[in-house]
């Protein structure tokens, strides 16, 4: 159990210096690395602006992080708890395999985000493009500005 908890966490250390190694980069730089989908097609793809709504959220500023990419804010708490429970399941068990409730949850997620990918490049969801997010539709996003 201790080796796979060392394991687990040698490797979110490595994600984690990787993740603010790009943040400095692409702040000292001021540009991070483009979407190949948005510059091969102009469209929006369902990750379009997650780099910049990660460097929002380490800025403490939930508003910009929606504003960059609504959809995945949504869906961050789920995914936060797949992942802690994966977490344990790994150190407890060394399963990696997740519960089917999981299974079919990550399934709903991914129709989600498919949805949410074509919908933000229809002409009446413009306010899903990165960055677009009119502060009358979401009145409560205003108090952490």
């Amino acid at each position: 159990m201790r080796t796979r908890a060392r394991r687990l966490l040698s490797r979110l250390g490595l994600l984690a210096a990787a993740g603010l190694t790009y943040a400095l980069l692409s702040s000292w730089l001021g540009f991070g690395l483009p979407c190949p989908i948005h510059l091969a097609t102009g469209l929006w793809c369902p990750g379009c602006g997650v780099s910049r709504m990660c460097l929002a959220l380490l800025e403490l500023d939930p508003a910009a992080a929606w504003s960059w990419n609504p959809g995945l804010m949504l869906l961050l708490p789920l995914l936060a708890v797949l992942g802690v429970r994966a977490a344990v399941r790994y150190v407890r068990t060394g399963q990696t395999r997740p519960a089917r409730w999981e299974q079919v949850l990550m399934v709903l997620m991914a129709v989600f985000l498919v949805v949410y990918g074509v919908a933000r490049n229809l002409p009446g969801f413009v306010w899903l493009a990165p960055g677009q997010t009119p502060p009358e539709l979401f009145p409560f996003l205003r108090a952490f500005s």
